[in-house]
Protein backbone atom coordinates (compact mmCIF):
# COMPACT_ATOMS: atom_id res chain seq x y z
CA UNK A 1 0.00 0.00 0.00
CA UNK A 2 1.48 3.35 -1.07
CA UNK A 3 2.15 6.12 1.43
CA UNK A 4 -0.44 8.53 -0.09
CA UNK A 5 -3.10 5.82 0.10
CA UNK A 6 -2.14 4.97 3.65
CA UNK A 7 -2.31 8.61 4.73
CA UNK A 8 -5.65 9.12 3.00
CA UNK A 9 -7.19 6.12 4.74
CA UNK A 10 -5.86 7.23 8.09
CA UNK A 11 -7.42 10.65 7.59
CA UNK A 12 -10.73 9.00 6.68
CA UNK A 13 -10.54 6.98 9.89
CA UNK A 14 -9.74 10.13 11.85
CA UNK A 15 -12.66 12.11 10.44
CA UNK A 16 -15.09 9.22 10.94
CA UNK A 17 -13.95 8.88 14.55
CA UNK A 18 -14.27 12.62 15.22
CA UNK A 19 -17.71 12.84 13.64
CA UNK A 20 -18.95 9.87 15.65
CA UNK A 21 -17.43 11.39 18.80
CA UNK A 22 -19.45 14.56 18.34
CA UNK A 23 -22.55 12.53 17.49
CA UNK A 24 -22.16 10.39 20.61
CA UNK A 25 -21.87 13.51 22.77
CA UNK A 26 -25.07 14.89 21.25
CA UNK A 27 -26.95 11.64 21.92
CA UNK A 28 -25.97 11.80 25.58
CA UNK A 29 -27.17 15.40 25.78
CA UNK A 30 -30.52 14.49 24.23
CA UNK A 31 -30.92 11.55 26.64
CA UNK A 32 -31.11 13.93 29.63
CA UNK A 33 -30.04 11.32 32.20
CA UNK A 34 -26.64 12.84 32.95
CA UNK A 35 -23.72 13.40 30.58
CA UNK A 36 -19.98 12.73 30.71
CA UNK A 37 -17.74 15.10 32.65
CA UNK A 38 -16.57 17.52 29.95
CA UNK A 39 -20.07 17.66 28.48
CA UNK A 40 -21.39 18.74 31.89
CA UNK A 41 -19.02 21.71 31.70
CA UNK A 42 -20.05 22.54 28.13
CA UNK A 43 -23.73 22.43 29.07
CA UNK A 44 -23.03 24.67 32.06
CA UNK A 45 -21.24 27.19 29.88
CA UNK A 46 -24.31 27.34 27.63
CA UNK A 47 -26.00 29.15 30.53
CA UNK A 48 -23.18 31.69 30.67
CA UNK A 49 -22.36 32.53 27.04
CA UNK A 50 -24.84 32.93 24.13
CA UNK A 51 -23.16 30.29 21.96
CA UNK A 52 -24.20 26.90 20.62
CA UNK A 53 -23.06 23.68 22.26
CA UNK A 54 -20.68 23.01 19.36
CA UNK A 55 -19.11 26.47 19.38
CA UNK A 56 -18.46 26.23 23.12
CA UNK A 57 -16.80 22.86 22.51
CA UNK A 58 -14.50 24.36 19.87
CA UNK A 59 -13.56 27.42 21.94
CA UNK A 60 -13.00 25.43 25.13
CA UNK A 61 -10.75 23.02 23.23
CA UNK A 62 -8.63 25.96 22.12
CA UNK A 63 -8.37 27.23 25.69
CA UNK A 64 -7.39 23.77 26.95
CA UNK A 65 -4.62 23.63 24.34
CA UNK A 66 -3.06 26.71 25.95
CA UNK A 67 -2.45 24.59 29.05
CA UNK A 68 -0.38 22.24 26.88
CA UNK A 69 2.35 24.89 26.67
CA UNK A 70 3.62 24.68 30.27
CA UNK A 71 3.07 20.91 30.18
CA UNK A 72 5.31 20.69 27.05
CA UNK A 73 2.80 18.73 25.01
CA UNK A 74 3.01 18.96 21.23
CA UNK A 75 -0.27 18.96 19.28
CA UNK A 76 -0.56 16.94 16.11
CA UNK A 77 -2.80 17.52 13.13
CA UNK A 78 -5.32 15.22 14.80
CA UNK A 79 -5.31 17.45 17.87
CA UNK A 80 -6.26 20.50 15.84
CA UNK A 81 -8.88 18.66 13.80
CA UNK A 82 -10.28 17.21 17.02
CA UNK A 83 -10.73 20.72 18.41
CA UNK A 84 -12.43 21.94 15.23
CA UNK A 85 -14.55 18.97 14.12
CA UNK A 86 -16.29 17.55 17.19
CA UNK A 87 -18.29 20.70 18.00
CA UNK A 88 -19.93 21.07 14.57
CA UNK A 89 -20.79 17.37 14.39
CA UNK A 90 -22.39 17.61 17.85
CA UNK A 91 -24.44 20.63 16.75
CA UNK A 92 -25.62 18.76 13.65
CA UNK A 93 -26.81 15.71 15.58
CA UNK A 94 -28.41 17.89 18.26
CA UNK A 95 -30.40 19.52 15.46
CA UNK A 96 -31.41 16.15 13.97
CA UNK A 97 -32.22 14.16 17.12
CA UNK A 98 -34.98 15.24 19.55
CA UNK A 99 -35.19 14.24 23.22
CA UNK A 100 -37.40 11.13 23.67
CA UNK A 101 -40.51 11.73 25.74
CA UNK A 102 -40.33 8.41 27.61
CA UNK A 103 -37.65 7.48 30.15
CA UNK A 104 -36.99 4.15 28.43
CA UNK A 105 -36.25 5.93 25.18
CA UNK A 106 -33.89 8.35 26.92
CA UNK A 107 -32.03 5.52 28.64
CA UNK A 108 -31.65 3.67 25.34
CA UNK A 109 -30.40 6.85 23.70
CA UNK A 110 -27.83 7.30 26.46
CA UNK A 111 -26.61 3.71 26.10
CA UNK A 112 -26.31 4.18 22.34
CA UNK A 113 -24.36 7.39 22.90
CA UNK A 114 -21.99 5.73 25.38
CA UNK A 115 -21.32 2.78 23.05
CA UNK A 116 -20.75 5.17 20.16
CA UNK A 117 -18.40 7.26 22.30
CA UNK A 118 -16.19 4.25 23.05
CA UNK A 119 -16.16 3.25 19.38
CA UNK A 120 -15.39 6.80 18.24
CA UNK A 121 -12.58 7.23 20.77
CA UNK A 122 -10.81 4.05 19.70
CA UNK A 123 -11.35 4.97 16.05
CA UNK A 124 -9.82 8.45 16.20
CA UNK A 125 -6.96 7.42 18.52
CA UNK A 126 -6.18 4.44 16.29
CA UNK A 127 -5.63 6.77 13.32
CA UNK A 128 -2.53 8.00 15.14
CA UNK A 129 -2.62 11.72 14.41
CA UNK A 130 -2.27 12.98 17.98
CA UNK A 131 -4.30 13.21 21.14
CA UNK A 132 -7.35 15.35 21.67
CA UNK A 133 -6.99 18.48 23.79
CA UNK A 134 -8.54 16.93 26.89
CA UNK A 135 -6.69 13.62 26.64
CA UNK A 136 -3.43 15.47 26.10
CA UNK A 137 -4.01 17.53 29.24
CA UNK A 138 -4.24 14.36 31.30
CA UNK A 139 -1.18 12.84 29.66
CA UNK A 140 0.76 16.09 30.16
CA UNK A 141 0.01 16.20 33.90
CA UNK A 142 1.16 12.60 34.15
CA UNK A 143 4.40 13.10 32.25
CA UNK A 144 5.31 16.61 33.40
CA UNK A 145 4.29 16.49 37.09
CA UNK A 146 4.66 12.77 37.66
CA UNK A 147 1.06 12.30 38.75
CA UNK A 148 -0.38 8.80 38.25
CA UNK A 149 -2.61 8.72 35.20
CA UNK A 150 -5.66 7.75 37.25
CA UNK A 151 -5.09 10.65 39.65
CA UNK A 152 -4.65 13.23 36.88
CA UNK A 153 -7.77 12.01 35.09
CA UNK A 154 -9.86 11.86 38.26
CA UNK A 155 -8.89 15.34 39.50
CA UNK A 156 -9.57 16.94 36.13
CA UNK A 157 -12.90 15.21 35.58
CA UNK A 158 -14.18 15.87 39.10
CA UNK A 159 -13.19 19.53 38.73
CA UNK A 160 -14.98 20.02 35.41
CA UNK A 161 -18.08 18.18 36.68
CA UNK A 162 -18.30 20.36 39.79
CA UNK A 163 -17.83 23.57 37.80
CA UNK A 164 -20.27 22.45 35.11
CA UNK A 165 -22.85 21.37 37.69
CA UNK A 166 -22.56 24.71 39.47
CA UNK A 167 -23.23 26.46 36.14
CA UNK A 168 -26.29 24.30 35.44
CA UNK A 169 -24.89 21.32 33.52
CA UNK A 170 -26.76 17.99 33.49
CA UNK A 171 -25.29 15.75 36.21
CA UNK A 172 -27.07 12.47 36.88
CA UNK A 173 -26.77 8.71 36.86
CA UNK A 174 -25.39 8.83 33.33
CA UNK A 175 -22.47 10.97 34.51
CA UNK A 176 -21.39 8.32 37.02
CA UNK A 177 -21.91 5.47 34.56
CA UNK A 178 -19.88 7.22 31.87
CA UNK A 179 -17.05 7.97 34.33
CA UNK A 180 -16.64 4.32 35.28
CA UNK A 181 -17.53 2.65 31.99
CA UNK A 182 -15.73 4.55 29.22
CA UNK A 183 -12.18 3.39 30.04
CA UNK A 184 -12.97 -0.33 30.15
CA UNK A 185 -15.08 0.06 27.00
CA UNK A 186 -12.37 1.82 24.98
CA UNK A 187 -9.46 -0.42 25.93
CA UNK A 188 -10.58 -3.66 24.20
CA UNK A 189 -11.55 -1.70 21.07
CA UNK A 190 -8.08 -0.20 20.59
CA UNK A 191 -6.49 -3.34 19.06
CA UNK A 192 -9.35 -3.62 16.57
CA UNK A 193 -8.52 -0.23 15.07
CA UNK A 194 -4.83 -1.12 14.78
CA UNK A 195 -5.38 -4.15 12.58
CA UNK A 196 -6.05 -2.12 9.45
CA UNK A 197 -3.27 -2.23 6.82
CA UNK A 198 -2.95 1.58 7.03
CA UNK A 199 -2.59 1.60 10.83
CA UNK A 200 0.53 3.46 12.09
CA UNK A 201 1.48 0.28 13.92
CA UNK A 202 1.96 -1.45 10.55
CA UNK A 203 3.37 1.48 8.60
CA UNK A 204 6.21 2.39 10.95
CA UNK A 205 4.76 5.70 12.15
CA UNK A 206 6.36 5.14 15.53
CA UNK A 207 5.75 8.58 16.98
CA UNK A 208 2.03 8.63 16.38
CA UNK A 209 1.67 5.01 17.41
CA UNK A 210 3.38 5.82 20.69
CA UNK A 211 1.09 8.81 21.08
CA UNK A 212 -1.94 6.57 20.69
CA UNK A 213 -0.54 4.22 23.31
CA UNK A 214 -0.23 7.09 25.77
CA UNK A 215 -3.87 8.02 25.35
CA UNK A 216 -4.93 4.39 25.59
CA UNK A 217 -3.11 4.29 28.92
CA UNK A 218 -5.33 7.14 30.11
CA UNK A 219 -8.37 5.04 29.30
CA UNK A 220 -7.11 1.78 30.79
CA UNK A 221 -5.39 3.09 33.93
CA UNK A 222 -7.94 5.70 35.00
CA UNK A 223 -9.84 5.11 38.22
CA UNK A 224 -12.51 7.81 38.16
CA UNK A 225 -14.28 8.94 41.27
CA UNK A 226 -18.05 8.95 41.13
CA UNK A 227 -19.32 12.34 40.11
CA UNK A 228 -21.55 14.24 42.55
CA UNK A 229 -25.27 13.97 41.96
CA UNK A 230 -27.41 17.11 41.78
Amino acid sequence: MSRPTTMSLRFVQLFVGLFLYGASTALQVRAVVGVSSWTVLTEGLEHVVPWSFGLITVVSSGIILLFWIPLRQKPGIGTLLNALAIGPSADLVLWLVPTPTELVGRVLLFVAGLLLLALATACYIGAGFGTGARDGLMVGLHERLGWPVWLARTLIEVTVVVVGWFLGGDVGAGTVIAAFAIGPMVQPLMPLFRRFPWSPVHTGAGVVAKDADRVAACASESRPTASPAP
